[in-house]
């Protein structure tokens, strides 16, 4: 994972937590929970666009969650943390640790996956 050094000035603290120490906000803290106005949410760090908002839909956990993601935006890594094994997602630009995705939820999704994402490893930008 990257250290994510050459963006320590950039961001909060929180969101150096969350993006390069895989840190997880708490649950319906995060500003972007509830925003579903058109636009596209890239990341903190290094503002590649990660996921447009015709895929965000309410999961009621918590946290902003996707049912895609842009194509080539993001990887996947294996998580072992915790004592569960879980799909980390990253920014495929910078490395930053930007939540988990989960499949078989029964969510109804077209991808049958829900992306549940840190608000503070997003930054929303409003479609005019």
């Amino acid at each position: 994972m990257a250290d994510g050094s050459q963006y320590k000035n950039k961001l909060s603290d929180e969101q150096y937590e969350v993006l390069f120490r895989k840190a997880t906000e708490a649950p319906f803290s995060g500003k972007y929970d509830a925003t579903f106005e058109p636009g596209e949410y890239a990341c903190a760090a290094c503002g590649t666009v990660l996921f447009d908002n015709d895929a965000k839909f309410d999961a009621h956990c918590g946290w902003p969650s996707f049912y895609d993601a842009k194509p080539g935006a993001v990887v996947f890594h294996e998580d072992v943390s915790l004592g569960m094994t879980r799909t980390e997602v990253t920014c495929a630009h910078c490395g930053g640790h930007l939540g988990h995705v989960f499949e078989g939820e029964g969510f109804g999704t077209p991808t049958d996956q829900r992306y549940c994402i840190n608000s503070l490893s997003l930054q929303f930008r409003k479609k005019s």
